[in-house]
């Protein structure tokens, strides 16, 4: 049993910024999200893409803000479940709350926190007739461990970034990776485009476009795809995985069970005081809630982080007064020991 003060399910940028300013509050974190890394759509979906209305940051590619948040809740020592969807939660004779993933990994808090986007994100599955007789048996929509394809023939279908960057990744540790895109041109970054281009003519990617997969061969694992090319007859490729990266699709899962109000696939709150919703010690801050006025914007999720927190102090500590203090005067003290704080100015009798 995993136990924290505030349990955080996503680990988006609004759950990341979380950890901070609970850590502030001495209040401790764990994240749950169904990604195998932290960053929500800003890893998953876009992390080369810039954003503009970051505060402070003309301009930040998604990664790098994802970086960046992660650092600085470093300090406050998160704990993570990732590649894990949340699945159901039970709420004790205390008032804390019990959530276990699909995988049963239970975690047990007194405040939850539901930061997850748009949702758990579902991967979008090519349309194959036994695509599921295969899924975990040579079938991987995420990539989770890269060295199970150490010295394995692989197969990519996507055009985005996370094919592209996949590819290019396991260039070095898969004895062979074959990247299949329905079309000739590929919409990730210009800088991945050219280096795959660079990798296929040094004979370390084998590039098929414009084609799609349309079979997987095998029995109990898969040993080979079935491919179709423009103006070609279809043809065998022999594989050890086949991995179609065509991106994510939001759905809001287990967690429209949980008895929440819901509105429009979002979960409705209370914005005039803390964002929680009509579960009492559960909350919703970033894209997932929905109230009067609601912006879906990163720094608006920051905004609804804050207060939370602010409210899941008081539902932990309830005899216990908070008085703020800002962080340009008593610093940072970080739960690993480490303190950030201003210099101290030095004070010099006039003699």
């Amino acid at each position: 049993m995993i136990e924290t003060d505030i349990l955080i399910i996503g680990a988006g940028p609004t759950g990341l910024f979380t950890v901070f300013e609970a850590g502030l509050l001495k209040l401790r974190c764990h994240l749950i999200d169904a990604l195998p890394q932290p960053g929500g759509q800003c890893s998953e979906i876009y992390p080369k893409k810039p954003i503009y209305d970051i505060p402070a940051y003309p301009e930040i590619l998604a990664g790098d803000l994802t970086h960046k948040l992660l650092e600085q809740g470093k300090q406050f020592q998160p704990g993570f479940t990732l590649g894990e969807r949340a699945e159901t939660i039970e709420k004790q004779d205390d008032g804390s709350f019990i959530v276990t993933t699909n995988k049963g990994t239970k975690h047990k808090a007194p405040v939850v926190a539901i930061a997850g986007g748009l949702g758990s994100f579902e991967p979008r599955k090519p349309q194959i007739d036994n695509l599921a007789q295969f899924e975990d048996k040579g079938v991987e929509y995420m990539i989770k461990e890269p060295e199970l394809y150490r010295d394995k023939d692989v197969v990519i279908a996507g055009g985005g970034d996370s094919a592209l960057d996949w590819s290019i990744f396991l260039a070095d540790v898969a004895k062979s990776v074959t990247l299949i895109h329905r079309r000739n041109e590929f919409r990730g970054a210009l800088d991945s485009v050219e280096k795959v281009q660079e990798l296929k003519n040094l004979g370390k990617i084998n590039l098929i476009t414009p084609a799609e997969v349309k079979g997987i061969l095998g029995d109990d694992h898969v040993t080979g795809v079935v491919v179709e090319q423009k103006d070609k007859e279809p043809f065998i490729l022999d594989t050890d995985h086949f991995i179609p990266l065509f991106g994510l699709a939001p759905k809001l899962g287990p967690i429209g069970n949980w008895g929440l109000e819901i509105e429009k696939n979002a979960i409705k709150v209370d914005n005039s005081l803390d964002y929680q919703t009509n579960i009492p010690g559960i909350y919703a801050i970033g894209d997932v809630n929905t109230y009067p006025g609601k912006l879906k914007l990163i720094l608006c999720g920051f905004h609804e982080a804050t207060l939370m927190c602010q409210s899941a102090y008081k539902r932990i500590f309830p005899d216990k007064k908070y008085v703020m203090k800002y962080t340009t005067v008593g610093g940072v003290q970080g739960f690993d020991g480490t303190k950030k704080e201003a210099p101290k100015a030095v004070v010099k009798a006039i003699e």
